[in-house]
């Protein structure tokens, strides 16, 4: 492990990241908001699900520097009683969830369908690309919206599992097209290619070619975009939750912690909006600056 590390440092790739001090602290900040998350049960303070420890004498309190603030919610509380702080950290926890897997399941689809496109050529290309046209039409988050709402009236009593399934569902179809056409594009330049032509003379399976030789050559903008979708999921996520049609509302997100705080901005409550809005634009920055600094890193014309 140690010798990865240091071979990966004195990599290009590692040399540009030590010499970006940008793409540094945007990967602290990530790591820092990833590892609060996975360990959120042990980093917060107290636990925002469990009832029979909420008091609604303690709702909307002030954070402990404000007037009247108590020291044992350095956040503050919701409309509920629930510390902020720890909302804050377990609605990460939920945003990031969501927005990888919904990534990755995005990835999956749509690096599939741009290598058949690709590698196959022919009417199913132009079938594939013509359906990737019609997704485009669609704005992402109207997608995303119309798929959430018509399963949450479908199954109006969904356990907390499916509704996050459906979540994942609505935010992959509309991020897959990206993948494809990336990867549709990459692979039309590789197939042309002396290794790939040299493995079709010997009589190596085309499903095998694209597995073994061409999959392999492509994943460099794969990466870069999935970094830069996990940030759109994130958004993409939050904003259903704001508005309604997101995580449910027994499992807050940061975008339902901002919904609930909306509600009570203007009567002087700020800080039930404020940390979790904080928080998404921390996590969703930090993701987009270390996608751009993998965008230049990769790029061997700007080396």
């Amino acid at each position: 492990m140690k010798q990865l590390w240091t071979r990966w440092l004195d990599s290009d790739v590692g040399h540009s990241f030590r010499s970006s001090p940008v793409a540094m602290a945007a990967a602290v900040i990530a790591l820092g908001c990833l590892l609060a998350a996975i360990f959120a049960g042990w980093v917060s303070p107290h636990d925002p699900f469990d009832l029979t420890r909420l008091e609604l004498l303690d709702a909307r309190l002030p954070p402990a520097w404000a007037p009247e603030g108590s020291a044992n919610y350095p956040l503050g509380t919701d409309d509920q009683g629930r510390d902020m702080l720890s909302a804050v950290i377990h609605g990460l926890r939920i945003s990031l969830v969501v927005g990888l897997a919904s990534v990755a399941a995005s990835a999956v689809v749509g690096v599939a369908l741009g290598l058949l496109a690709g590698f196959a050529g022919g009417w199913v290309d132009a079938l594939l690309m013509r359906v990737c046209d019609v997704m485009l039409s669609f704005p992402p988050i109207l997608t995303a919206l119309l798929i959430a709402g018509v399963a949450r009236s479908l199954l109006p009593n969904a356990h907390a599992s499916v509704a996050f399934a459906v979540l994942v569902l609505a935010i992959s179809l509309s991020g897959w097209v990206q993948y494809a056409r990336t990867v549709r594009g990459a692979t039309l330049s590789e197939r042309h290619k002396e290794y790939v032509q040299a493995a079709q003379v010997t009589g190596v399976a085309p499903f095998r070619i694209m597995r073994r030789h061409v999959l392999p050559n492509v994943l460099g903008p794969v990466l870069v975009l999935a970094t830069i979708q996990v940030s759109t999921a994130i958004v993409t996520e939050a904003t259903l939750s704001f508005l309604g049609v997101g995580a449910p509302p027994t499992s807050p997100s940061l975008g339902t912690l901002i919904r609930v705080g909306n509600n009570y901005l203007f009567s002087g409550e700020w800080w039930i909006a404020l940390f979790p809005g904080l928080m998404l634009i921390a996590v969703a920055l930090s993701v987009n600056l270390l996608g751009d600094w993998l965008r230049d890193a990769l790029n061997p014309r700007l080396r």
